[in-house]
């Protein structure tokens, strides 16, 4: 897909400079969406990680009557469930404020 940037100058409003993203014009691009997707992975393995012990944390910290640590356990909860939503949703975040941002003019 060919995207034209537009920059106002004297040339009547030609493009000046053209963006075209692919990925399989360089080398090494499948070894570096390979090493994304494992990174994706091992994050979203710490985001069940950290569920699991905010969980734990949050459920002893409320039988314990001790707030602190069932505050903490939340936060936990709601932080690791956020990073897992980021993590899925993050191309397609990605691919829309690109799209955002080439329509801009």
């Amino acid at each position: 897909m060919d995207y034209s940037l537009h920059a106002l100058s004297g040339s009547g409003g030609r493009s000046l400079v053209t963006l075209a993203p692919s990925a399989n014009q360089l080398p090494g691009s499948a070894t570096l969406q390979n090493l994304v997707n494992g990174l994706a992975g091992w994050a979203l393995v710490a985001a069940m990680a950290g569920l699991v012990v905010g969980a734990g944390l949050w459920a002893i910290g409320a039988h314990a009557q001790n707030y602190n640590q069932t505050s903490i356990g939340r936060r936990a909860v709601l932080a690791s469930l956020g990073a897992a939503i980021l993590i899925g949703a993050a191309p397609v975040l990605v691919n829309f404020f690109f799209k955002a941002g080439v329509t801009a003019h």
